[in-house]
């Protein structure tokens, strides 16, 4: 993932840029890559990782996007996405996180694996994935764009990092042995109101599809899948906006439980 920038896509890198260190969203950056090159957006996206590592940041995984058909419906796309985990994204589960860190924040629930080795073969399948994965844990993803409004189309979030934010990993860690992943059932609270459910097969019909496809994206794209990443699999349901002082529990069966709780709001 080391395309040289062209003059649009080295502009909308600055523009979203800044939009992070402004703490402001940014206009859309569709308007300055070729309509539907995702290439372009991929290469904007590597830019910006590679500035943050180059500042000391350790990338630790990669995130999935856009794999739930409610969750494309609810930001107007038709496909899934990627983005990189850097590991100051990484929110411990007992501690609030920081509602200052984002700009437009949502929730959603999903389940994480871990790698215990490099998926970068042809043709890799879901049956790849599991001879590959150490465990799996619940995982909670606060998803961010920088663009104004969530005006996106799939150009947009795929160089805003696949509108990567934050996320929190339950503690509780399952190997693949007898678990059902299109099964499990996800159950996500505000509170003690229910706000967002769904089930393992939303996640492009199984999760371990959803890596599957990662895994040949990212090595397609030169960045190959690499043993001790964390992957975030892709929404279980419909994300739910965040707001200061919310507190989310999802359980998923079978795997697990987890939750964050945000700061700000009345005490």
């Amino acid at each position: 993932m080391t395309t040289p920038l062209t003059t649009g896509a080295a502009e909308a890198l600055r523009r979203l840029t800044a939009a992070r260190a402004g703490h402001r969203p940014c206009p859309p950056v569709r308007d300055l890559l070729p309509p539907g090159d995702l290439r372009a957006a991929y290469a904007v996206q590597s830019a910006w990782a590679a500035a943050r590592t180059a500042a000391g940041a350790r990338v630790t995984g990669r995130k999935i996007g856009l794999t739930n058909p409610a969750v494309q419906a609810q930001l107007g796309v038709d496909q899934p996405d990627f983005g990189v985990l850097l590991d100051d994204m990484a929110c411990p589960g007992d501690q609030p996180v920081d509602i200052g860190r984002t700009l437009q924040p949502r929730i959603e629930a999903e389940i994480a694996f871990v790698l215990s080795r490099d998926l970068d073969g042809p043709g890799t399948g879901p049956a790849d994935v599991a001879a590959a994965t150490a465990h799996v844990v619940a995982a909670l993803e606060i998803v961010d764009s920088r663009i104004a409004d969530w005006d996106i189309g799939i150009v947009d979030t795929v160089a805003d990092n696949a509108s990567a934010g934050l996320f929190v990993l339950g503690d509780r860690r399952r190997t693949l042995e007898g678990l059902d992943l299109p099964g499990c059932a996800m159950t996500l609270w505000r509170g003690e109101e229910i706000v967002s459910t769904g089930t393992g097969a939303a996640c492009l019909t199984d999760p371990l599809a959803a890596v599957a496809w990662l895994a040949a994206t990212a090595r397609d794209l030169g960045a190959p899948l690499r043993a001790g990443e964390t992957v975030l699999s892709g929404a279980l349901g419909p994300v739910v906006p965040v707001a200061p002082g919310d507190r989310f529990r999802a359980e998923i069966t079978g795997v697990g439980d987890v939750a964050a709780r945000f700061t700000g709001g009345t005490p």
